[in-house]
This record gives structure tokens, C-alpha cells and sequence, in this order.
């Protein structure tokens, strides 16, 4: 009741690959007075951000700061018991809740520590797992749908198949990291490829030199120099071309990874779930039609197109505001 006088402050943190989201919303009475946005080039917080959070923490003593859980080691497994969560996660190294008694989500404790220290100038008091805001999000499909729902952010995709709101299976995956590993091998084979190519010179095993003096002789009283002119602009060229193959290898270090299509690595690690989900006995597999996607990033049509085409899925897309769903997510751990 005494809370009810002041002025709810929500902050919510959505970390990307080299920035940061902060939304902030002013609540009153069950009545949003007040929401603002803002990015921040920073990874961690800076004097910046601090500043921004601090200007509307400072007007009530009741605000709560949220953040989006970004540890790559976490996930969800079907099942609350203690007894069966080994079968599928060694959780020992990792905190882990259940969501309404009906299956568990976990994260890794060192980068929930990680997280701590980074944001001791503000502090947390809510870490969002992105399968419950996915779980939240498409609440009226899960319920009554057998489908697989993903969540799609800039750098993560969390991937999990429900059956009627229970959880058959969950996957979280580092989109960036198989784009690296993609854009790596990519960048060796052809590095590979032209050196060889470059390798690939005169066999000096094949000349003979008795035959190219006997030539040479034959050439003896020219006086015209042409020909030696002809030669150094031949060897020139040579050097040029060598130049440009070297140049083209330090290009594609550095554009590679930039034309690998972002959607076609998400369309792949969705394709090797599905594939992991219908193989391994440990998971209730059934035959998967349906697919939706809330999409936080701004994915292209390609990412549907893909699926519908490649792994003849029903598509259906849905934008999602994760920092908006983080406050959504902070009210609710409120009211319950």
C-alpha cells in the first residue's frame, strides 16, 4: 500500500553485439506515465548510460533493473524433477528455475557472476530467461499447439518445441559464433586456393639449357633491344598479378563474414536442432509442422522462405520489442 504512492520505475537491458538498449518505463496506478529509449555503444555501461539510468531511478526508490540473460551456456530441459534433469543437462555449474512446474530453464552461474560485477554500479534484480519471455510471448499458441517457437535476437537464437505447453525440447544457440566459424573455414579454403595457384610457376625440371643457348646464339648480332623490353614488362606483370591474389586474400579475411547471409546461418541451425530433436531417443519426438518465430532483430524474408521451402514448414512471424517484453516480464514477477 505504502509502495502504491510512489512513482515504479522499470529498466530494461537488452544486450547486442557492440551495443546496448536501455527502455525505461515510469509507472503509476497501473497507468504508463512516461517511456523512453535509448543506445548506447557499449557492451558493458559507461559513464553515459550510467547517467541516463540514474536520471530516473532517482525519482522513486522503487525502481527494477531487468536484463535479457545473453550466457551462451543455458537452456531449457523438459522436466522439473531433480531426478531426471541430468538425463538432459549437467546442470553443476549452472542455476536453473522451473516455469510452472512443468519444465526447467537453467544458465551458467559464472556468467550469471559476470553479470553481477558488471552491473554493480546500478545492481540487478531480474534476469530474463529468453525462453520464458518466448514461452510468455506466444502463450495462446503453446497452449494449444504442437509447434516449434523461436526467438530471434541479433546474436542468439532460442529454439524450443512445444506440445500443448509442454516442452519436448530447447535449444539456444550463438548465431555469431557459427557465422565466425563459417566465415573461418571459408576464408582458409581460399587462401589455400590461391597460394596454390601462386605456387603454380614454371617447372625448371623441364627446361633444357643446352636448347635455350643454342636459341640465344641464333640471336646473338640482334641489336634492337626490344625484346628484353618485352621481357621486363612480362615479369612485371607477373609481380602485379602476385599482388593482386595477395590482395584478394587480405580482402576476404575482412569481407567473408560480412557476406555470409545471417538468415541462411539461422535457417542451418534450426535445420541441425530439428535434425538433433527427431534423432536422439532421449527427446518425445513428433513430427513437426508449424513454426513461429518472434522476431527481435528485423529478419528478412529469406529466413521464412528457407524454411518453407527447404524443410516444408508452415511459417508464421510475429515482431517482438524484447526490451518491451522484458518489462512486461519485470510487472509480472511483481504482481505474482
Amino acid at each position: 500500500m505504502f509502495g502504491s504512492l510512489y512513482l515504479k520505475v522499470f529498466v530494461n537491458i537488452i544486450l547486442k553485439r557492440s551495443e546496448t538498449t536501455v527502455y525505461i518505463e515510469l509507472f503509476s496506478n497501473k497507468n504508463i506515465i512516461k517511456n523512453i529509449e535509448e543506445t548506447f555503444t557499449t557492451k558493458s555501461i559507461n559513464e553515459k548510460m550510467l547517467d541516463f539510468i540514474l536520471e530516473y531511478t532517482n525519482e522513486s526508490p522503487f525502481y527494477y533493473i531487468s536484463i535479457l540473460d545473453t550466457s551462451s551456456a543455458q537452456g531449457a530441459i523438459p522436466t522439473c524433477s531433480k531426478n531426471q534433469i541430468g538425463i538432459f543437462h549437467d546442470v553443476t555449474s549452472s542455476e536453473h528455475r522451473c516455469f510452472k512446474e512443468k519444465w526447467s530453464y537453467f544458465t551458467s552461474r559464472e556468467d550469471l557472476y559476470a553479470l553481477e560485477k558488471t552491473y554493480k554500479p546500478i545492481g540487478i534484480d531480474f534476469v530474463f530467461s529468453p525462453f520464458v519471455m518466448l514461452a510468455e510471448f506466444f502463450k495462446d499458441k503453446i497452449d494449444s499447439h504442437l509447434a516449434m517457437f523461436i526467438l530471434v535476437e541479433e546474436k542468439y537464437l532460442s529454439l524450443a518445441v512445444f506440445d500443448k505447453s509442454e516442452l519436448l525440447f530447447a535449444r539456444h544457440m550463438d548465431v555469431q559464433k557459427r557465422r565466425d566459424e563459417e566465415a573461418l573455414l571459408v576464408y582458409d579454403e581460399k587462401a589455400e586456393e590461391l597460394h596454390s595457384y601462386l605456387d603454380e610457376g614454371i617447372d625448371l625440371e623441364e627446361i633444357n639449357p643446352i636448347d635455350e643457348l643454342e636459341f640465344l646464339d641464333d640471336f646473338a648480332d640482334i641489336a634492337d633491344l626490344d625484346a628484353l623490353e618485352e621481357i621486363d614488362e612480362f615479369a612485371d606483370s607477373q609481380d602485379l598479378e602476385e599482388e593482386f591474389y595477395q590482395d584478394q586474400i587480405q580482402e576476404s579475411k575482412g569481407t567473408l563474414s560480412e557476406g555470409f547471409n545471417e538468415d541462411f546461418q539461422r535457417f542451418l541451425l534450426i535445420q541441425s536442432s530439428v535434425k538433433r530433436f527427431y534423432l536422439e531417443d532421449k527427446y518425445k519426438s513428433i513430427f513437426i509442422e508449424s513454426v513461429y518465430i518472434a522476431d527481435g532483430s528485423g529478419v528478412s524474408q529469406d529466413l521464412k522462405r528457407y524454411l518453407e521451402e527447404e524443410m516444408f514448414l508452415s511459417v508464421y512471424v510475429r515482431k517482438i520489442d524484447l526490451a518491451q517484453q522484458v518489462c512486461e516480464l519485470a510487472k509480472a514477477e511483481l504482481n505474482s
